[in-house]
């Protein structure tokens, strides 16, 4: 894209959802001046194409506020059909990454193939400037050039997380307005604006899953992923069956249906060769460190060995302190400074300095 100094010279694609944050996005930059043009995907959902799809991301309802907002403010709207990228680089990686043990982030994969490959370059065909999303995360623009990756003013909003697997040619062509506020602050300038979405509630499930039930999707598509098995300490003591690996995660404590033991057991490992779960004691629980695979700097340069920063293990989880060692092909080594409980192969790591998003890779079994 051709990156313009002037607000008013300049051509936005804004993904639409039909909630709170891009429909406040696409406002702000209307009112800056932009040229503004809504676009919303069509994503693959159970159910298949059509009108009927239950994707939570375009649902007949969201379509039809997404409309309505693009009309509010007066942009033109197109709804673009993406079932097929999606199934491919989201939905299937999901369901293989379940299938192999591991416990995959289909939100990272989106990012990176779906909102800012596939639609990036769509925005970029219409001839576009930038595409904006309603995500909480800053992007600055440095002296030398460089464009910062930040996090969002919100710390509960804060989506760098996702935003990790994007480089500088990437991050040059993107806008993320909101991240500037805090979640409260825009349900009030939606609603000042008179936006019709402006207490619709955020959603928080994976949006390809009509029922929120993933062990449902799964023993619907990945059933033999979801075949039953044992569940043992490493000294091979047998405490009952599980309903299938895809059904537990690294740290769990609740719902493993196992007495027998004389203190609290946690699920230590997914062992897919075997089809076991091994469970042990919290004293066996943790780690301080791990290895991240297909690493992306946001900065297009891994950082020096031994390099401090922080790191978060998932979506949700708090930044803790680790040192940084990249290896050869995209693979960095993260040591902890204290161990660390839930560490689960498949999730994304990411890296930060402060506010700055460093990158991130996905956490490898080994």
């Amino acid at each position: 894209m051709t990156v313009t100094s002037s607000p008013a010279a300049a051509t936005v694609v804004v993904a639409m959802s039909g909630g709170v944050d891009s429909s406040v996005a696409a406002a702000l930059l209307v009112e800056q001046g932009y040229r503004v043009i809504g676009v919303m995907m069509r994503l693959w959902a159970e159910t298949g194409a059509g009108e009927g799809s239950t994707n939570k991301c375009c649902s007949l309802e969201s379509v039809h506020d997404a409309r309505q907002v693009a009309d509010a403010l007066d942009i033109p709207f197109y709804l673009i059909n993406v079932e097929q990228p999606f199934k491919q680089r989201v939905v299937d990686f999901f369901i293989d990454g379940y299938s192999r043990g591991v416990t995959p982030n289909p939100c990272l994969a989106c990012n990176r193939h779906i909102r800012f490959d596939y639609l990036l370059n769509y925005a970029r065909t219409l001839g576009a400037d930038y595409l904006a999303t309603g995500h909480h995360a800053r992007v600055e623009t440095q002296a030398d050039g460089m464009v910062h990756l930040l996090k969002a003013v919100d710390p509960g909003k804060d989506q760098s997380y996702v935003l990790s697997v994007m480089g500088q040619a990437e991050l040059g062509d993107v806008l993320f307005p909101v991240g500037h506020y805090m979640k409260r602050e825009l349900r009030e300038m939606a609603a000042a604006r008179g936006l019709p979405v402006a207490s619709k509630h955020d959603s928080m499930d994976l949006c390809f899953i009509a029922d929120d039930d993933y062990r449902r999707f799964l023993r619907d598509w990945a059933g033999e992923a979801m075949r039953p098995g044992p569940i043992m300490d490493r000294q091979g003591v047998v405490y009952g069956e599980h309903a299938g690996l895809p059904g537990y995660t690294i740290g769990q404590r609740k719902g493993l249906g196992i007495a027998g033991s004389a203190e609290p057991l946690y699920v230590l490992e997914l062992d897919h060769a075997q089809n076991t779960l091994i469970v042990g004691t919290a004293r066996e629980l943790g780690t301080d460190a791990l290895t991240a695979r297909d690493v992306n700097w946001t900065l297009d340069a891994p950082v020096a060995p031994g390099t401090e920063a922080e790191c978060k293990i998932r979506y949700r989880a708090q930044a803790v302190a680790c040192r940084l060692f990249p290896q050869a092909d995209g693979v960095v080594h993260v040591r902890f400074a204290t161990p660390q409980r839930d560490i689960t192969p498949g999730q994304g790591a990411v890296f930060y300095q402060g506010d700055l998003c460093l990158g991130g890779g996905v956490i490898s079994r080994e």
